[in-house]
């Protein structure tokens, strides 16, 4: 008996609009792993490294795996996967959007890291809510 769940045909796996989604979740996993490296590095430079960039490295770095493997469902066809991508990519790029601007929040060098984050989830949220990406999954 077949566990997986009901998924679309697995051509999606060579789309380029998914294909682009899942390198660009790829990178912003990739980069979100690198900055807590980063953190972890600088942690005894408190003008760098605080409780509360560590705290939203931690949350951006879980958010950024879950992103990664819901694209990966998504590819794989899955229509769950592609709603939850939808939905965590537009929250993330919002709760970014949000944090960035807080002024004094997070020292410079987060605040450009997230800045990139933010631009790389603003595309995933593009690609998965435009027109192509639709059509195919509503087959």
């Amino acid at each position: 008996m077949n566990s997986r769940p009901a998924t679309v045909s697995s051509p999606l796996r060579t789309d380029p609009a998914l294909r682009a989604v899942r390198v660009l979740t790829g990178a912003y996993l990739a980069l979100s792993v690198l900055t807590l490296g980063a953190i972890f590095l600088f942690r005894n430079n408190p003008s760098m490294v605080t409780d509360v960039v560590w705290v939203r490295a931690t949350i951006v770095t879980a958010s950024a795996l879950l992103t990664f493997l819901f694209a990966r469902s998504a590819a794989r066809g899955s229509k769950r996967g592609l709603l939850r991508l939808r939905i965590v990519s537009a929250v993330m790029t919002v709760a970014i959007i949000v944090i960035v601007s807080i002024p004094g929040f997070l020292p410079l060098w987060v605040r450009l890291e997230q800045g990139v984050c933010g631009l790389l989830l603003l595309a995933v949220v593009v690609l998965v809510n435009g027109r192509h990406v639709r059509s195919l999954f509503s087959e």
